[in-house]
């Protein structure tokens, strides 16, 4: 319980406060809180994990459920608890079956601790590279749930569903009043000014709260940042929600989530959008496709046309959405290169400040190039050294010449001075 109670007080958690509430109403007693009123007893098989959701074919369909933690130690069937590494080994075990086409995360946390959250929500972005990554609050993906959840490519919520709590939280438990009311005292022999930080048996000191803070600070700054960049929205937008939960369309118009829908909805949707991507273009539904589509309307129907007459509506606009897609990271790749390759040319050219400038603008490499050289040639004519003697100034030696000591040397030497 020692080691539980490390994990729940004096460091920063991603989780829904009404949870973290309730779990230290459970273990408070057992880990030396014994003023934490008890939950009531309860049938403990409640807390078993669902089994997973039935999936299409080619569906591999992972169950994010329960508190979560890095490693449950064995607690997570009595507990309810599931673990960063659990989920990370069933997202390998998805990519490496070939009979896995696309990866659906059903969700329903309150989410958990810091520790090992951000790897995994970053690795399953990764893993959507691979194969098609997508998730569902069911009903709930909260703080670190929906760190996990906000790095699938299209990220759903039931209609009673929530997401959000996107903030940090962390406990400090003073109970130095409870230990002298009961006559303890607790000294601490310590070296390194630290090393007592957070103890429970003293109030929490300035320097310690101050600490504590900066650690909350900083993983909070990578929370928002991490679903500013997977949802694709202004980081200060993240921050304005301040970790206050968002349910059903409220979630899809804060731009949280895509649309609001069951699991059962999803899948089917999903398995759609899968079976779009992995149809050979030649063929539909194993007919060829100029078999399928009906010879008259081949006559008046632009390409567009043909495939939706043919495939449908649905799996038309999935196929179409993901061109789109490859078109616009590819144009993404495209601005970033042009970028690198301005500010390189700035930088040889002895001028990077105006870099962003000529990007801002919009110029291309070689235009960039075009100014620069432009700008130097009209430099170095403007500094050139260039003689004021006419063609008609005539032969005629200036009056200050006579008294030049280079002219008397030159008079000298030919004999006529």
């Amino acid at each position: 319980m020692t080691y539980l109670a490390s994990r729940l007080l004096g460091t920063p958690l991603l989780i829904h406060r009404p949870k973290l509430d309730v779990i230290l109403s459970v273990v408070g007693q057992r880990i030396g809180m014994a003023d934490v009123p008890p939950m009531p007893a309860m049938d403990m098989t409640a807390f078993q994990r669902p089994v997973a959701a039935a999936a299409p074919e080619g569906i591999a369909v992972i169950p994010i459920h329960g508190s979560l933690v890095k490693r449950a130690l064995g607690m997570e069937a009595a507990s309810g608890l599931t673990s960063y590494s659990e989920i990370a080994t069933m997202l390998e075990a998805a990519i490496a079956d070939p009979q896995v086409a696309g990866i659906l995360l059903d969700i329903d946390s309150p989410g958990g601790e810091a520790s090992g959250s951000f790897e995994l929500a970053r690795r399953v972005r990764e893993v959507a590279a691979v194969k098609p990554v997508w998730a569902v609050a069911n009903d709930a993906a909260y703080s670190a749930a929906y760190a996990i959840a906000a790095s699938a490519q299209r990220l759903f919520v039931t209609e009673t569903g929530g997401v959000g709590s996107i903030g940090v939280i962390a406990l400090h438990v003073d109970q130095s009043v409870k230990d002298a009311n009961a006559g303890y005292r607790f000294t601490a022999i310590t070296a390194g000014a630290h090393k007592n930080d957070y103890s429970p048996h003293e109030p929490l000191s300035d320097a310690a709260r101050t600490e504590l803070q900066g650690e909350v600070d900083r993983l909070y700054a990578i929370f928002t940042e991490h679903v500013a960049a997977m949802r694709g929205l202004d980081a200060g937008a993240v921050r304005a929600t301040e970790a206050g939960l968002y349910f059903g369309s409220n979630a899809v118009g804060q731009g949280l989530a895509d649309g609001v829908q069951t699991l059962e909805t999803t899948l089917s949707e999903f398995h759609q959008f899968i079976n779009a991507l992995n149809r050979p273009s030649s063929q539909v539904r194993g007919v060829p496709r100029a078999e399928a589509a009906h010879p008259r309307k081949d006559l008046n129907m632009n390409e567009e046309e043909k495939v939706i007459d043919t495939i449908g509506v649905d799996e038309a606009a999935a196929q179409l959405a993901t061109q789109l897609a490859e078109r616009v990271a590819e144009a993404r790749r495209e601005v970033t290169q042009t970028a690198q390759a301005i500010a390189e040319v700035c930088m040889l050219a002895g001028c990077p400040e105006r870099a962003a400038e000529f990007i801002a603008a919009g110029k291309t490499e070689a235009g960039v190039r075009r100014v620069l050289i432009d700008a130097r040639a009209a430099q170095t004519e403007a500094t050139d050294i260039r003689s004021t003697i006419t063609v008609d100034a005539g032969t005629a030696i200036p009056s200050h010449a006579e008294t030049s000591p280079i002219v008397a040397a030159v008079k000298k030497l030919t004999g006529t001075a």
